[in-house]
């Protein structure tokens, strides 16, 4: 009996210092990332006038818009691809390391809000393979977090979380983004 007890009791206080050092809220990363990158990607949308130049097209909208602006209100329900330079620094005439190819979905009524699903492609000496991306990207935020899903090649099976924030934009037809890419599974 007695042991019962005193085994009931350590039990007690080790489960009560596991939640007191437990942090609320957002849980801490175990451990330091493995790789950390930072690349940008320029988007030109295509609006009618600008073929030779747009990386990426409205593939789909509601009835009410049409493919060569975007819908009103907060783009709702246009669904853009994207074939997007990527470089190292924010020029967008600096050489490519890569491209972000993929899609958005404007998905939100109320505010601007896209859902992202992307690959970065990589074929330079830096960098061989892709990295895989999805997620929810409130624009209206500084920054936004979307999941690294996977990858190839020198990502081979990466995993992470990629923080996104707006570094330039144009009206409607051009954006940039950078990307701070932290894996924490490297192979």
């Amino acid at each position: 009996m007695a042991t019962t007890s005193m085994l009931k009791a350590i039990f007690l206080c080790l489960l009560v210092t596991a939640a007191a050092s437990t942090p609320r809220g957002r849980k801490p990363h175990s451990r330091p990332p493995c790789q950390q990158l930072v690349f940008y990607f320029h988007d030109i949308l295509y609006n009618g006038h600008n073929y030779d130049n747009a990386t990426s097209a409205i593939i789909g909208s509601p009835q009410w818009g049409n493919k060569t602006a975007v819908a009103t209100p907060y783009n709702f329900g246009d669904l853009v691809a994207f074939d997007d330079p990527i470089t190292l620094d924010n020029n967008l005439h600096s050489p490519p390391v890569g491209r972000a190819q993929g899609m958005y979905l404007y998905d939100q009524k109320s505010i601007y809000g896209a859902w992202l699903s992307f690959s970065f492609l990589f074929n330079s000496t830096d960098y061989v393979g892709t990295l895989n991306f999805a997620g929810t990207d409130p624009l209206m935020n500084k920054t936004r977090d979307i999941s690294v899903i996977g990858g190839t090649g020198d990502f081979f099976m990466a995993r992470g979380v990629a923080t996104l924030s707006t570094d330039s934009f144009e009206g409607d037809v051009y954006f940039r983004l950078r990307v701070e890419i932290n894996l924490y599974e490297c192979w």
